[in-house]
């Protein structure tokens, strides 16, 4: 017994300081293998005399603390082997020359590592080049056919500077022959430009003309044959000839050691994808060479026009450089092109095609001066970055390219590989510089089988005499057998032990019942375990997606929370610091401090700290009552007990509390004064100390304010006698006035009655005439 319990002493502590290999079971050598790099297997035979079956694996480190000597530990390490690699260039002394190095290499990598290696790539001196002139031949390129019928000539020997292995093609395109593109009437298939009174061909789609050839005669009179052809719209069927020039290779003549170079000359877009389904084509394009015996495209009009995509898939495929020579109106849609095909630039035309000699140049010399690696081949799986160990020296991380780069300069570049998993086989890829036709080829292999399983010790006799078979340390038994050693025969009574009650699964569905006892399987989530495998340290309850509120550990379903912390969740502080007011008292004394947070007991309160309460005023208010009675009383009463009691809260006039805790109120009490207390927060509620009345204001004088009113009511009256008075004096003096002035209107004689009438009457006889006597008056009496 004294050596079991040593031993399980020891396994407890190698336990608490081992690897995380450890921590999630593992039953065989390949399933260590895949929890992570550091993870080896133990294959010594007794090892499980002291240990579970899962502690075989662990960190090699451990295993040898353990006990299990390095001879017995499988531990495969990652390792990369180059298979081929004969140096760079002429330099390297070999018939077949290469500008990487090396050329082949595996890699053996296992789940979660990383493996960096270096290669190199050389820039060629004298490197062979083919260029394949593919031009748009529509009406509107009529000008540009003049501009370079001595383009081979000048051309070569620029080039003759740059390479003393240069080969000329020549190609032309217009548009897919059918409508909407054309017009079908018999005139217009004969001669598409009759409505400008101009004779030119037929409409075509692509058409190959010169194989790459190092005569510069006879690409010139080539050129010099060329008639324009015309379509109706103005996007053509450029690539529908870019892809038959890539991969009608043989018709070509492109070389498989040259820089390939394809430049395409136009001053309209291209059609693409689906643009021929307005046609009634809606075959797709299918990547295959179709040039008849006059070197024309002949699915023109019944394969769709190619997508860009599978322009990208087949010059990248063939190691084809695009240059766009286009004109400035169209320059933004073919750099928008040129930014997914690898490789390509862009050039912008002059409407007649005079700078096109200089813009070819300017591509090529644009292209050398730049080294850029491409991934080709199966990298599912995988992660890849590089570093660029550039020749001047620079280093750039997460590039895979350097710039000017002369011929003869020689830069490296730093690739790391990784895999997260196993893969389902080995992966076969290459590195290639953009334009090379050399290229790395790597085969790459995940390490997730150990090697031991391949020469199991068949019947061995540490089985139980033969029960079943040794590897890699343990036995895998014969049907019918289970146990470490295959001791045990497959029964229901075993099984039964392995159950924590009837009814219930074997080792609860989480393990595997050997001999009766249970073998807890691996879990990715977390450890398992317990005589039933019922425990695990992952199953507890979460907290804003925490196991356990990030504040304790789970053991077997139930979180055990660290100190300071509670709750079923652990996510509840026992602190009530963060429930203090600004007043120094806990929930402003409106509630109670729960997990960490104020709970508002009060009706009406809310707020962080219930600081907030429309019906019940604020905290000062609430004790006022509490205050005043025992102001009030002489001696402690009952009713300033209750009052105080349901405030929980409790009165001293003790003056050695902190200030810093003090929140001091001064308040209007019911008789006018000023009620002054300060309040200290405590864990039980709020302590009121040292109340205090003043300012309290004097009774009113009662006769002094009767002889005041009286006074009052006296003068008010007499105001209101001389006013009257006065109001009816301004009164007479205006009718006086008034009498006056009508007085004055008066106009009769003072001394005639105005009464009397006289009765006597004078008139004058009109008939009676005496000359020079006077007249006389008569006069009536009545």
């Amino acid at each position: 017994m004294g050596i079991v319990s040593l031993c399980l002493v020891l396994y407890f502590w190698l336990d608490s300081v081992g690897g995380t290999c450890s921590q999630i079971s593992a039953l065989s050598c390949d399933d260590c293998l895949q929890l992570g790099p550091q993870c080896a297997w133990c294959t010594l035979q007794n090892f499980t005399d002291f240990f579970p079956v899962d502690e075989r694996c662990d960190t090699p480190e451990a295993l040898l603390q353990k006990g299990c000597s390095g001879e017995f530990v499988e531990f495969p390490v990652t390792n990369v082997k180059v298979l081929k690699d004969q140096g760079l260039g002429k330099n390297s002394g070999h018939t077949n020359v290469s500008y990487i190095a090396p050329q082949k290499m595996r890699l053996q990598l296992r789940p979660g590592s990383q493996l960096t290696f270096q290669i190199q790539v050389q820039q060629p001196k004298d490197h062979p080049v083919d260029i394949y002139y593919l031009m748009d031949l529509s009406a509107s390129m009529f000008d540009d056919l003049k501009k370079i019928k001595d383009l081979g000539s000048t051309l070569s020997k620029e080039m003759a500077n740059l390479t003393s292995k240069f080969r000329l093609g020549f190609g032309s395109f217009v548009e897919k022959p059918v409508l909407p593109f054309i017009k079908i009437t018999r005139e217009e298939l004969a001669n598409p430009c009759r409505s400008f009174d101009l004779e030119c061909l037929p409409t075509f789609g692509y058409r190959h003309l010169l194989s790459l050839t190092s005569s510069t005669d006879r690409f010139n009179e080539i050129i010099s044959k060329q008639q324009i052809s015309a379509n109706i719209d103005i996007p053509e069927g450029g690539f529908d000839a870019i892809m038959q020039a890539a991969v009608c290779g043989d018709r070509i003549g492109w070389r498989n050691d040259s820089m390939k170079l394809l430049v395409f000359v136009s001053d309209a877009d291209s059609h693409f994808g689906m643009d021929s389904k307005m046609s009634g084509i809606v075959v797709p394009n299918d990547g295959e060479c179709h040039l008849d015996g006059n070197n024309e495209y002949s699915m023109t009009a019944h394969l769709e026009y190619p997508t860009l995509g599978q322009l990208v898939d087949k010059l990248v495929e063939n190691n084809i450089l695009l240059i766009f020579a286009v004109t400035k109106d169209q320059k933004e849609n073919y750099e928008n092109y040129a930014s997914l095909i690898p490789g390509a630039t862009v050039g912008v035309l002059a409407s007649d095609s005079r700078n096109i000699l200089e813009l070819i140049m300017t591509s090529y010399k644009e292209l050398r001066s730049e080294i850029d690696l491409e991934v080709l081949g199966n990298t599912e799986g995988l992660q890849m970055s590089f570093t660029a160990l550039c020749q001047d020296g620079t280093i750039t991380p997460g590039h895979k390219n350097c710039t000017n780069v002369k011929a003869g300069d020689v830069v490296s570049f730093n690739v790391t590989v990784e895999i997260k998993g196993c893969l389902g086989g080995p992966r076969r890829f290459s590195l290639r510089p953009v334009g090379f036709q050399d290229a790395l080829e790597i085969e790459l292999e995940s390490q997730c089988v150990c090697s031991c399983h391949q020469t199991p010790e068949t019947n061995s006799s540490f089985c139980s005499r033969g029960r079943g078979a040794l590897e890699c340390g343990e036995c895998v038994c014969d049907p019918g057998f289970v146990g470490p050693k295959c001791e045990c025969t497959e029964s229901q009574d075993q099984v039964s032990d392995c159950r924590a009650n009837e009814g219930a699964e074997v080792c609860s569905g989480q393990g595997e019942c050997f001999c009766g006892q249970c073998v807890c399987l691996p879990s990715s989530f977390g450890r398992v375990y317990g005589p039933y495998c019922e425990c695990d340290n992952f199953s507890c309850l979460r907290f804003r997606g925490e196991l356990c509120g990030g504040h304790g550990e789970c053991d077997c379903g139930e979180c055990v929370c660290d100190s300071g912390w509670m709750g079923e969740f652990c996510n509840c502080s026992t602190s009530n610091r963060s429930c203090v007011s600004s007043d120094g008292s806990v929930c402003s004394g409106r509630g109670r401090c729960v997990c960490g947070k104020c709970e508002c007991s009060v009706p009406g309160a809310s707020g962080k700290h219930c600081e907030r309460c429309p019906t019940c005023g604020d905290i000062c208010s609430i004790h006022r009552s509490c205050a005043e009675c025992f102001l009030k009383a002489k001696e402690p009463s009952d009713e300033c007990a209750v009052k105080c009691s349901s405030l929980h809260t409790a009165v001293s006039n003790s003056t050695d509390f902190e200030e810093s805790r003090a929140a001091p109120c001064t308040l209007q009490s019911e008789e006018s004064c000023l009620l002054s207390f300060s309040l200290v927060a405590s864990d039980h509620g709020s302590i009121i100390y040292n109340p205090k009345l003043y300012d309290c204001s004097e009774p009113p004088n009662a006769p002094l304010i009767a002889l005041g009113v009286c006074m009052s009511v006296l003068i008010i009256g007499i105001a209101l006698l001389v006013i009257w008075k006065f109001l009816v004096s301004v009164h007479d003096r205006k009718e006086v006035a008034k009498f006056e002035a009508e007085k004055a209107k008066a106009k009769w004689q003072s001394g005639t009655n105005p009464l009397f009438r006289s009765s006597t009457s004078t008139f004058k006889n009109v008939t009676y005439k005496s000359t020079g006597q006077q007249k006389s008056d008569v006069s009536l009496g009545r």
